[in-house]
């Protein structure tokens, strides 16, 4: 029985400091995204930066969604990279929504 246990908490213990800080940015692109082309050059140039697990275009809303291995990268160096390739790339920020009975700011 303390054998099983011993196991049980090892395997847990293994299993917590093997797992990956997996993260997800989304930003907006100058120039533009117009056509395929354009997503091609950026899923072709931001696959080779350390730590990208994966990056999806979408062209309607001028969004570049990536997601990456936090200990292998961060927002800063994935945004940087876009200059290596001839785009600026801006962190989208997510809109939080004001909750109920909450005043907005009125100007004067």
């Amino acid at each position: 029985m303390k054998k099983g246990l011993v196991l049980s908490a090892m395997m847990l213990t293994a299993m917590v400091s093997m797992a990956k800080d997996i993260k997800t940015v989304v930003v907006t692109t100058q120039p533009q995204m117009h056509c395929e082309n354009c997503e091609k050059k950026i899923k072709g140039n931001l696959r080779f930066e350390k730590g990208v697990k994966q990056i999806e275009c979408n062209i309607d809303k001028q969004r570049v969604t990536i997601t990456y291995d936090a200990d292998k990268t961060n927002t800063d160096a994935i945004i940087k990279s876009f200059d290596k390739f001839g785009y600026k790339a801006t962190e989208v920020k997510k809109e939080v929504p004001a909750e109920k009975g909450e005043k907005k700011a009125s100007k004067k």
